[in-house]
């Protein structure tokens, strides 16, 4: 049986509601945020706030796409879903290599030992020190979803055994994924790499694609049978052609189940709580008045509802290979 795992436990996927499909939610002090100040967003006061906000606009899931080890924080992430009634997914996986240390303990581990740390998140529950030290206490809140992440460049080896690890932990648990592009670069290379090690692409979504200025490029990622997440509406400058409206215009109507959206509002700037612009209610009120203009208000709930309900659904697969998540990742 199908269901969405947040991190206060599993729903049905029906409770899914309008969903925020990228979002940061919490971003505690880490790596990320000692060179990137305004990637703050630790203080529970503003971030419930903020959230309260999105949900009185009508918003009853966020996804948060912060994973291990770069500023999640399960805790924090649960007590806003408590104190706000927001359901929130948090997410297992790795970031690009530069939100992590140089020496980080991603480098040395093998395949199988990045595939159990993920398992364990899912399964088990994510570690409340977010594997910063060698004590590790598994809090009650689980992933939802797991993540990785490319760059520019050429996906690299070590991005190839984080790969493997990943698909290796969606076949065996069902968890769905969700990727990182930078402004869109590889999207197609990711769908076809995925492709390849047997994931279900249907339970796959590149984000920031709409940050790739082609559409045929954005036709072919879609056509391999994956999802893809917009989230740069805000961003276009008003003298810049708006690529995320001109995207949806074009291929809202070929491909009305494989596009979701959010914000991805990953600084304390564009959030109204922290002083900053446009506040994540943005979404639900600007954005969704573009819609009507543009005569997409009949996608509204493909965009929010319908496509991240089968999307963010944990489905095993019958085909999901042998794998040692009965050896779980050892403390320490």
């Amino acid at each position: 049986m199908n269901f969405v795992r947040t991190v206060l436990g599993d729903i049905d996927p029906e409770q899914l509601g309008i969903t925020y499909s990228h979002e940061h939610v919490v971003i505690d002090e880490s790596f990320p945020t000692r060179g990137n100040p305004d990637f703050l967003l630790n203080d529970l006061g503003k971030i419930s706030e903020e959230v309260q906000r999105v949900y009185e606009a009508g918003g009853r899931t966020m996804v948060d796409a912060m994973p291990a080890n770069c500023g999640r924080n399960a805790l924090k992430l649960a007590e806003v879903s408590r104190l706000t009634n927001m359901q929130i997914l948090a997410p297992t996986g790795l970031h690009l290599e530069m939100y992590y240390p140089p020496d980080h303990w991603r480098y040395r581990y093998s395949e199988d030992q990045l595939t159990r740390l993920f398992i364990a998140d899912f399964e088990e529950g994510i570690d409340a020190f977010d594997y910063s030290g060698p004590v590790i206490e598994r809090t009650p809140h689980k992933a939802g979803l797991i993540k990785l992440a490319t760059g520019d460049e050429p996906f690299t080896k070590h991005q190839e055994t984080v790969f493997r690890a990943v698909v290796n932990a969606h076949r065996e648990t069902g968890i769905p994924i969700l990727t990182h592009t930078n402004e869109g670069k590889h999207a197609l290379a990711q769908a076809e790499l995925f492709a390849r090690l047997g994931a279900d692409l249907q339970h796959v979504v590149l984000s920031h694609v709409d940050r790739y200025k082609d559409i045929a490029y954005n036709r072919a990622v879609l056509q391999t049978g994956v999802r893809v997440e917009y989230d740069s509406g805000f961003r276009w400058k008003p003298d810049q052609q708006n690529w995320t409206y001109t995207l949806l215009q074009t291929l809202l109507p070929e491909f009305p189940n494989q596009i979701t959206v959010g914000m991805d509002a990953a600084r304390n700037t564009y959030w109204q709580s922290y002083g900053g612009k446009p506040g994540l209610t943005w979404l639900l009120t600007t954005f969704r008045d573009y819609l009507r203009r543009l005569d997409l208000a009949d996608y509204f709930q493909h965009l929010f509802i319908d496509t991240p309900k089968q999307l963010y659904s944990c489905n095993p697969t019958p085909s999901a290979p042998p794998s040692s998540a009965a050896t779980r990742f050892p403390a320490g």
